[in-house]
């Protein structure tokens, strides 16, 4: 890169950065759901992906299948999620979200989403065009680079 779209990068990282620490004081299910990192992790996995394997979720947490069935454990007791036989192999059980984890999953996303609308009020409308154009642009590379 040069320098010119180095600093320009660092300086939408550090905005980025900002926006986030902004929105870290404000009250959000995410905060205030007393889950583990790796329980908010298998949560939104299993959100993406409708369920998981053990052994999907201990591929992409990086740990152990004995370390998930943990973190699963603990959240089926919590009532978030649950654990079915797959209906291609009876050997396997999958992990689907419960109506709790599934409404845990909209709080945490509408949190988010109301965070960054009550940004956009206060921009005008030139602004938002080229916000809108901006993130059209960047979701599209992301889709991509890692799928959708």
């Amino acid at each position: 890169m040069n320098d010119e779209r180095e600093e320009l990068t660092r300086r939408i990282l550090e905005n980025q950065r900002g926006i986030v620490k902004a929105f870290s004081r404000l009250q959000s299910p995410l905060f205030s759901s007393n889950l583990t990192m790796r329980q908010l992790m298998v949560v939104m996995m299993v959100s993406v992906s409708g369920s998981a394997t053990g052994q999907e979720l201990s591929h992409h947490l990086g740990v152990a299948l004995g370390t998930v069935t943990g973190i699963v454990d603990r959240l089926v007791a919590h009532g978030l999620v649950s654990r079915h036989e797959d209906p291609h192999d009876r050997r396997v059980r999958r992990v689907e979200l419960t109506p709790a984890g599934l409404k845990l999953v909209e709080q945490i996303n509408d949190a988010g989403l109301q965070q960054y609308q009550s940004i956009m009020n206060y921009l005008d409308t030139d602004m938002l065009h080229c916000l809108s154009k901006v993130s059209h642009r960047m979701r599209e590379v992301a889709e991509d680079l890692y799928g959708t």
